[in-house]
């Protein structure tokens, strides 16, 4: 049985149900079926009115899914998830449901590249518009707010540069406008933050990055209140068809069991890594919220566990400079991503973000001389001593 009062490290082992009960399996089976048998016409009917449960077609729905969905949903403290084949199209069947053509969402402006080109090229074309607005001032963030503004997103700690957000805070504007706040928990992951106890009303991942672990998977997922889910997956993703396959959802179960030993490794190895970079003469400025120069690093300690394995920093050089010292690299892996068991470094401007113009870039606080470092699970001093020898070859 289930105690509610296990740990995190605990509950994320062993899930919400422990012990398949109709099996007895260990690990949650993968249903690699697309379609599912009724017991009779009649039967097939009722699942298809909703007077009945029951799994018809994997578009909709799927045993191997509903397992994660609900996982998802316990682990971040929600009534209900829904789990998606990339993250992308979580935050798109989020958007298109609550929104219609001639409303508006909200949104931090220092966001994934793929979700910020969303946002400014594909939702206009469905008459739907993004604010981006610095989300760390939260005048700009409450004044960008009319009465067509359906949605609050935010994305903290930030991709690229860890901007904190103050959750609470933007819970406050969002209950004072009758708005539903949306954050993106992909960075920090529920092992770190669970913004659904701090009062937002949906979570975003894409579960690609710490919920995989492994880069073997593309997926995302929302969390939320059952009837927004359901409604989400009635309106939105069963007629789009962002379905996640099976096999993709048992894999990122069998990450959640090693969640939490993965996210403290992390922590620890970026912790070591930042404070590396903070004395090297060749390193302008340091992004990382768990060193105590960072502005959001009071906000970070009241709503997170750890820091996160995610960091920054800016050469003193220029784009060319910052590419050069990726290409130098021995040990981390030059690709995009994030949430490996490799160490992952990517160069935002010409990659990740670089769907951004450069006044956006300006505006985000994302600099042509920034790298992007998603630590990985290796000897920290390996990776340390990796991101030395290349710095030696910056002139």
């Amino acid at each position: 049985m289930i105690k509610k009062n296990w740990s995190f490290d605990t509950l994320a082992v062993h899930g919400s149900e422990g012990i398949d009960p109709h099996t007895g399996a260990v690990s949650t089976p993968i249903y690699q079926t697309s379609t599912f048998a009724f017991h009779n016409s009649d039967h097939g009917e009722a699942l298809f009115k909703g007077e009945a449960e029951g799994f018809i077609y994997s578009r909709i729905s799927n045993p191997t899914q509903q397992c994660l969905e609900r996982e998802m949903a316990f682990l971040e403290g929600g009534e209900a998830g829904l789990a998606f084949s990339s993250g992308l199209g979580a935050i798109s069947a989020l958007v298109l449901t609550l929104c219609r053509t001639g409303d508006n969402f909200v949104s931090s402006n220092t966001i994934y590249g793929g979700t910020h080109a969303n946002f400014t090229h594909f939702m206009p074309r469905v008459g739907i518009e993004a604010r981006e607005v610095r989300a760390t001032h939260l005048d700009e963030l409450e004044a960008a707010i009319d009465d067509k503004t359906r949605l609050i997103f935010i994305e903290t700690p930030a991709n690229p540069n860890l901007d904190i957000i103050d959750v609470a805070g933007c819970v406050r504007i969002a209950r004072k406008h009758g708005i539903p706040l949306a954050v993106d928990n992909t960075f920090a992951s529920p092992a770190l933050q669970r913004p659904l106890e701090l009062g937002a009303e949906i979570v975003v991942h894409s579960a690609t990055k710490y919920i995989s672990g492994h880069g073997d998977t593309v997926a995302g997922i929302l969390i939320g209140a059952a009837e927004l889910m359901t409604r989400i997956r009635k309106e939105t993703l069963t007629h789009v068809g962002f379905c996640i396959s099976p096999f993709n959802a048992w894999l990122l179960l069998r990450g959640l069991k090693t969640l939490s030993i993965r996210m403290r490794k992390h922590c620890e190895n970026a912790m070591h890594v930042a404070q590396y970079l903070s004395f090297h003469p060749k390193i302008e400025k340091v992004y990382y919220p768990g060193l105590s120069v960072h502005p959001g690093h009071d906000i970070a300690r009241s709503q997170m566990s750890d820091f996160g394995g995610m960091v920054a920093f800016e050469l003193k050089g220029n784009r060319e400079d910052a590419k050069h010292l990726i290409d130098g690299l021995e040990l981390c892996v030059s690709a995009v991503s994030l949430g490996d068991c490799d160490t992952l470094v990517c160069h935002p401007a010409s990659t990740t973000h670089s769907t951004y113009s450069t006044e956006q870039l300006v505006e985000a606080g994302i600099s042509e001389n920034m790298v992007r470092i998603s630590v990985g699970i290796e000897d920290p001093r390996d990776i340390c001593s990796d991101l030395g020898q290349a710095l030696k070859r910056i002139s």
